[in-house]
């Protein structure tokens, strides 16, 4: 127990406190400590959700820029910046790269893998240090599946000791590998040829290995997941059917690229569409759907985690992002599958 002060030394100590005041000096120290440094990198890209009885886990491999008013067709630089005006972007825009593992409890399934390497120091290639924030390793992967070819799809599928994914099975639909991998100029068209030789370079070893299998329309590629065809930006572009107990989930790969000039305006294309037109149909078809279902969709470059589901409204749709949940609530979901 400490001393009592005395009434003699509380009396100057108050009039000497009281004097500070009234003069102005600092009660502070007159040495200010900076402030704790910027920390200036994004947590791990990881988001979790509950889909009946499975586990799906939005995965970013980081973002790229985009300059939108270059990339998007059927429209004009003009309408392309008006549109970004009204949710306050400007080009270029820094686009996401997700992809979506799924856990049915009894195959892991990885679809899409980022873009690697292939878009230099500081473009995506963040998967794998993402996927082991989520509690899984490259090598218990199962499946992998593509919605297509492209190499901010399919970039990821390569490490530089050999396949990313060493234990998994590739599926990606059978036109989708025969336009990229297969050797006839005539179908090609215009495309760059650089992509012909990415995707050789990434799906490549696979199909040596005995990795890839190909689908056909409408197959069940493990059980709960099945291939939906929506050609036109690829010519097997497809997208995934995600049900369990009653809840379904479409995951849509490129049926968009820019949430804030396609949602408004749905007829608006993009370079790198194989045939616009199917793409576009494509859209309007599966975003009608969409709507009218309700169903939870995930896109390859939607804002991360890019899952939300569309309202129609007027000659477009609105995005309505996935409400967060902490998961505090999914415990009775876990106890079901255990």
């Amino acid at each position: 127990m400490t001393k009592p002060t005395a009434r003699g030394s509380f009396l100057s100590v108050s009039r000497a406190l009281t004097l500070m005041m009234l003069t102005g000096a600092p009660l502070l120290p007159t040495s200010v400590h900076a402030a704790a440094p910027q920390v200036r990198t994004q947590a791990p890209g990881v988001h979790r959700l509950l889909l009946g009885d499975f586990e799906v886990t939005a995965l970013s491999d980081g973002t790229v820029p985009q300059t939108v008013s270059e990339v998007a067709t059927n429209t004009t630089p003009r309408q392309v910046k008006e549109l970004l005006s009204r949710d306050h972007l400007e080009d270029p825009v820094e686009v996401s790269i997700n992809a979506f593992l799924i856990n049915t409890g009894t195959a892991l399934v990885l679809v899409e893998t980022g873009v690697g390497s292939f878009f230099g120091p500081g473009v995506g290639g963040q998967l794998q240090q993402n996927l082991q924030a989520a509690g899984y390793r490259p090598e218990q992967i199962d499946v992998v599946l593509l919605t297509h070819i492209h190499s901010d799809h399919s970039g990821g599928l390569m490490a530089r000791t050999g396949r990313a994914f060493p234990n998994a099975i590739l599926r990606v639909h059978a036109r989708e590998a025969g336009f990229w991998l297969g050797r006839d100029d005539r179908t090609r068209g215009s495309v760059d040829p650089k992509y012909f030789e990415e995707a050789r370079a990434m799906v490549g070893p696979y199909q040596e290995a005995g990795k890839l299998k190909v689908f056909g329309d409408g197959d069940t590629l493990v059980p709960g997941i099945r291939a939906m065809p929506t050609p036109g930006h690829t010519p097997g572009h497809s997208a995934y059917v995600v049900e369990s107990r009653g809840e379904r989930l479409v995951l849509g790969g490129d049926l968009m690229h820019f949430g804030s000039v396609q949602l408004r305006e749905p007829s608006v294309t993009v370079a790198y569409d194989v045939d616009e037109r199917a793409a576009a149909a494509q859209r309007a078809r599966t975003f009608t759907e969409a709507a009218k279902r309700g169903d939870l969709i995930g896109f390859a470059h939607m804002p991360f985690p890019g899952l939300g589901r569309l309202s129609a409204e007027g000659k477009g749709y609105r995005w309505i992002p996935l409400n967060y949940s902490s998961g505090q609530r999914w415990e009775a979901a876990k106890a079901r599958t255990e």
